[in-house]
């Protein structure tokens, strides 16, 4: 009985091995079903990719003044500081006025004074006259006129014997210093007219020193540095603030000698600044006309307009000169870019599984990357490839678009 107990477990071994091995087998493809990846797949496109020269450099204003008074006061107001925004021919400084309203009315008095002495109205603009009209001229017009009638008559006496000829070379004496005395009144009357331009100017003089003791901008713009405070004694040309343009920005940069000839006036500048993601169109203003020896680089300006006042002056920024459009190229997702080693790698699927493809790649354009070789337009590229390798089975879901793509799992 135990022998034949024996036997029969012995002969069951076998069928018992056979069953898990066909169950195991069974089993296999099941479990690897379930470790299929889930991966967003878009196609690759092709499309126009714009030509581009990136380059660093610096924003500066466009114009930036240190403004100064031009005479000498108390400074008794002012009304910015740091920071402040300002306008075009507003006031921003201003000198204690007493000083030269005294100095303007004395000016004045004396162009009143000028013309009441030529005979003109105290007051009035028209500085205008017929010297042959003012009361000097005509007393010395007079007294030349009866010297020359005394001397005719005494010439008639001379000549009839009723005179003696002393008589008529003292009338010849009379009647030169009478034309004397007219000639020294209309200089008179000429020297007068002088002087009262010279007080005319030296009205309109202390009427522009007024003018002076009040600071304003030459420019729309914002404070940099405010030098003085209300109350300290200014000589002239002692700097007050200085402003500074920020609308628009002028960036200056240096682009190499192989994009030299690529740079053209006008063309579109897109400018980045640190700590701040936002875009800022630009334009190329000026082209320097060589290229500097020591560095091998081409001096250009960009004009960025900055009406916000968002962006600052010296800001270090990043900017990149469009050149051209290119001619239709690959385009995919820069998401979709594996490197290793060295070597470019987009991933791909065929038959449910991954599929690597060597690529060379070209520009970049924000999320768009030019893929030069290795990929034809309408091929499907993992947008999101994460740590999968070659040969992992996953299941596709496509999209249109790298945004909605998910992550490998």
């Amino acid at each position: 009985m135990k022998v034949r107990t024996i036997l029969v477990a012995v002969a069951a071994a076998p069928l018992v091995a056979c069953n898990a091995s066909s169950a195991s087998r069974d089993a296999a493809p099941r479990g690897a079903a379930a470790e299929s990846r889930d991966v967003q797949v878009v196609p690759a496109t092709e499309d126009r990719l714009v030509r581009a020269i990136t380059v660093t450099g610096t924003l500066a204003a466009e114009e930036q003044v240190t403004l100064s008074m031009k005479v000498t006061g108390r400074l008794q107001d002012l009304y910015v500081d740091l920071g402040s925004r300002v306008t075009r021919g507003q006031v921003l400084a201003r000198l204690a006025p007493t000083d030269f309203n005294l100095r303007e009315s004395q000016s004045e008095a004396a162009l009143q004074q000028a013309r009441a002495r030529l005979g003109l109205p105290v007051y009035g603009d028209d500085d205008r006259i017929d010297p042959e009209k003012t009361g000097l001229v005509r007393s010395a017009q007079a007294l030349l006129l009866e010297a020359q009638l005394t001397r005719a008559r005494i010439a008639q006496f001379v000549e009839r014997g009723i005179s003696p000829k002393a008589a008529l070379d003292s009338a010849d004496a009379s009647l030169g210093v009478a034309e004397s005395r007219y000639q020294d009144a209309i200089e008179e009357v000429r020297n007068r007219q002088a002087i009262l331009e010279q007080r005319r100017t030296e009205l309109e003089l202390a009427r522009q020193a007024v003018r002076d003791s009040s600071l304003t901008s030459p420019l729309d713009g914002m404070v940099r540095e405010r030098h003085v405070t209300e109350g300290q004694y200014l000589a002239a040309g002692s700097p007050v603030v200085t402003v500074v343009r920020v609308h628009p920005l002028r960036l200056r940069v240096s682009v190499p000698e192989r994009d030299a000839q690529a740079v053209r006036v006008n063309q579109v500048v897109q400018v980045t600044v640190e700590g701040d993601t936002a875009s800022y169109p630009g334009r190329v203003a000026r082209v320097s006309p060589a290229i500097d020896e020591a560095s091998r680089t081409l001096m250009i300006e960009a004009e960025v307009p900055n009406p916000t006042g968002l962006l600052r002056p010296g800001s270090f920024a990043n900017a990149s000169i469009v050149s051209a459009d290119s001619d239709r190229v690959v385009i995919v997702p820069t998401s979709a870019l594996v490197t290793f080693a060295g070597v470019d790698r987009v991933l791909s699927v065929k038959d449910g599984k991954v599929v690597e493809k060597r690529v060379t790649v070209g520009r970049r354009d924000g999320e768009r990357l030019e893929i030069v070789s290795g990929l034809v337009a309408g091929e499907p590229v993992i947008a999101l490839p994460g740590n999968l390798v070659e040969g992992t089975p996953v299941r596709t879901a496509g999209g249109s678009a790298p945004a909605s793509a998910v992550p490998a799992r």
